[in-house]
């Protein structure tokens, strides 16, 4: 398969998709017997089922309405507040373009920080180090989930897929509950028992989206996602975030959130099942934070659900999803506040971030809501 042969769909305003247009009635789209926590959260796409899903043709890049260009005065130490443009949402009828919370990060150890603010119409507010690239680490993590669902989607692959380990699929490894180790290695635990965080369980996802599209997994990212979105990202290694397999600067960070907040690349229904508990119940340590009972995930998502301690704020709602990245990055999504908070630095991850991280969510969700 050839990044041109990606089936091209209606385009936004041509076609208002149906959740039975992709998905299947709901009934069918959550069934599982009770006593069965084995038994998968099938997403019934495929390609027979597909038509328009307030989405776009695939083939080439086009602008989204993504808005990333920076306004405003300079500011000590070259950090800089924007504004976007756009009209924001009844949270925002005050402006925040001189969001007072993300002036916390001149506090942060790390030498160079970019935040920024999003909702459903772009960045809204924007403080530091703008133009600087930095590497994304697990951030990665949620590209390569969203090219994922495209596939799924697109009819390239199905959840139920044999995949991994024996007795795996692509829904445990994108769920990290393949049993598959952190890091190389042979399985430490059966598909389904644990929920174990896994870069080698997200490579072989990535691999068998790879295999079934016929083309390299850079190539299908940036055709389903990259170019889609408008964004100059290329992905030059392991689709989990390894080393600098992925970076830019904040503006391509903040477009992944609001396309997380008001999806155009897959259906709402389609985001609504990868934000939900894959495997309910499943013990694990989230990294850095600690074993967590349960530690819930979705399909290549971190849920915030009741998880505590987190690294996201106390006033983040227990929707809120995202991921964050070992060189100190992270990106969470709150749909209940309707925005998004994004973040990079160049200081690896440590307990300063597990105390700061926090602070300035809930110092940000304190602010949009007035």
């Amino acid at each position: 398969m050839r990044a041109t042969d990606l089936l091209p769909v209606l385009g936004r305003g041509e076609v208002h998709a149906r959740p039975d247009h992709v998905l299947g009635p709901r009934a069918d789209f959550l069934e599982r017997r009770d006593d069965d926590l084995e038994a998968p959260l099938r997403l019934a796409v495929g390609v027979g089922r597909r038509v328009g899903v307030a989405g776009h043709d695939r083939r080439g890049a086009r602008n989204v309405d993504v808005r990333t260009d920076t306004h405003g005065p300079g500011v000590a130490d070259a950090r800089r507040e924007g504004r976007f443009g756009g009209d924001e949402l009844a949270l925002h009828a005050t402006s925040i373009a001189r969001m007072e919370a993300l002036r916390q990060v001149d506090d942060w150890p790390a030498e160079h920080v970019a935040v920024a603010v999003v909702d459903r119409t772009g960045t809204i507010a924007s403080y530091g180090d703008a133009e600087r690239a930095f590497r994304f680490a697990s951030v990665t993590k949620l590209y390569t989930a969203l090219a994922a669902l495209v596939a799924l989607e697109e009819g390239v692959v199905d959840l139920e897929d044999p995949a991994g380990p024996p007795g795996s699929t692509l829904r445990h490894l994108l769920a990290h509950a393949s049993g598959l180790p952190f890091e190389e290695g042979s399985p430490i635990g059966r598909p389904g028992e644990r929920r174990i965080y896994s870069n080698v369980g997200f490579e072989a996802a990535a691999a068998h989206i790879a295999a079934a599209a016929d083309m390299p997994f850079a190539d299908y990212a940036r055709a389903a996602v990259f170019q889609p979105l408008g964004l100059g990202l290329e992905l030059k290694g392991s689709p989990a975030g390894r080393d600098w397999a992925l970076g830019g600067p904040i503006a391509e960070v903040a477009a992944l959130g609001r396309e997380l907040l008001a999806p155009t690349l897959v259906a709402p229904e389609t985001l609504a099942e990868a934000t939900t508990v894959q495997f309910p119940g499943l013990v694990g340590v989230l990294p850095g934070f600690g074993r967590q009972e349960p530690n819930d995930w979705g399909l290549g998502i971190e849920l915030r659900d009741a998880k505590s301690p987190h690294w996201t704020g106390s006033r983040n709602s227990p929707r809120t999803f995202g991921h964050f990245g070992a060189s100190g990055t992270f990106l969470w999504i709150d749909p209940e506040a309707e925005i998004a908070l994004a973040c990079l630095t160049d200081l690896d991850f440590a307990e300063w971030a597990a105390e700061a991280w926090p602070r300035l969510a809930d110092a940000v969700l304190a602010e949009a809501r007035g």
